[in-house]
């Protein structure tokens, strides 16, 4: 099969051919439909999260089909189409699994990380982490689903019933969860790069009822901010917007240092937090949510073996909506090319 393989940190990634992976027990093959590029493989490559399987096949937004089962599978069966995100493999039994905080457990491992992910033809996965896709989305809109939508629903329940909700970096997670917010009759404030009028405009396009610099504080202050972007610096400015009692919610798994900050900014009971990575029950909710707001996504597509060009149109920030990785270069009759549901 054709896999693209990082070797190396700080490297590009290398057009391989490798043997067609087998599913052992409790595994499923998958024959990869679409992957989607998440800035997480960003900090991969760029060698900010530690310690990678290399070499490595990349990619925890997949839709896939399965081919077959491994022993012990019952669910899912051959012929099923399901999503693999980033939390990949738990042990079940420690502390934090036991209490239903699975996205803690000290032993994960993480698809496209730890365990070779969708940047191929072909892929296997724990049958316990493969989430049903829901039907009437085409791949390409559904692969930005299972990191970007599901990190974003976990943030948005971190931030409680928040009415006055500010979104700092409106990129494909913030687009995605601000209609769920929107859905749920929240008010949505959107915080962009300063003098990128351009995402502003688009936000209020999409229902935001306020869209300014990142530096500005808003027409009122807010219940709560989730922070997209991975800028420390954002950290004390979300903070000043939130009204006493307020929470703000880092929603990346890497963030530049978060520079020192006055007390008086998380005083009255302000509250600072992370999220980290996500559990089924996330996936499940939002996925069964989703055809019920509906939510909508916007992807365009790249041949598999694009895959640096992918990487390089994410990390310039040169278009809106998700790059997708397709393998053979079409889905469900589509050719590659932009997606604007």
């Amino acid at each position: 099969m054709l896999a693209m393989v990082l070797d190396a940190t700080g490297e590009p990634l290398r057009a391989a051919e490798l043997g067609r992976p087998e599913a052992g027990p409790g595994q499923v093959l998958l024959r990869v439909r679409a992957c989607a590029v998440c800035r997480t493989d960003l900090h991969i490559l760029d060698g900010e999260l530690p310690d990678p399987k290399l070499p490595l096949v990349l990619g925890h937004q997949i839709v896939a089909e399965v081919e077959e089962a491994g022993q012990g599978v019952e669910t899912p069966s051959a012929g099923q189409r399901v999503g693999v995100p980033w939390l990949g493999w738990t042990d079940g039994t420690c502390r934090f699994c036991a209490s239903g905080r699975e996205n803690l457990c000290p032993n994960a491992w993480f698809t496209g990380y730890h365990l070779d992910g969708g940047y191929a033809q072909w892929t296997v996965a724990d049958a316990r982490f493969c989430l049903p896709v829901p039907e009437g989305y085409p791949d390409l809109e559904a692969a930005p689903l299972l990191c970007a939508g599901l990190i974003g629903w976990r943030c948005l329940k971190t931030a409680g019933d928040a009415e006055r909700l500010g979104i700092y970096g409106f990129g494909t997670a913030a687009r995605l969860i601000a209609q769920v917010a929107l859905h749920q009759g929240r008010r949505v404030f959107a915080f962009t790069r300063p003098g990128d009028q351009e995402t502003q405009r688009s936000a209020i396009d999409l229902g935001a009822e306020w869209a300014g610099a990142s530096t500005e504080l808003p027409p009122e202050e807010l219940d709560a901010a989730i922070l997209f972007a991975a800028v420390g610096d954002l950290v004390p400015a979300a903070l000043a917007a939130v009204a006493p009692g307020g929470t703000v919610v880092c929603g990346e798994i890497h963030m530049s240092d978060i520079p020192s900050f006055p007390y008086e900014l998380l005083w009255q009971e302000r509250v600072l937090r992370s999220v980290a990575n996500l559990t089924r029950a996330d996936g499940l909710e939002f996925l069964g949510l989703a055809p019920k707001v509906p939510v909508r996504s916007s992807a365009t597509a790249f041949p598999l073996e694009e895959a640096n060009r992918a990487v390089g149109w994410v990390r310039s920030g040169a278009g809106r909506g998700a790059a997708v990785l397709v393998p053979g270069g079409v889905v469900e009759g589509r050719n590659p090319g932009a997606l604007q549901p």
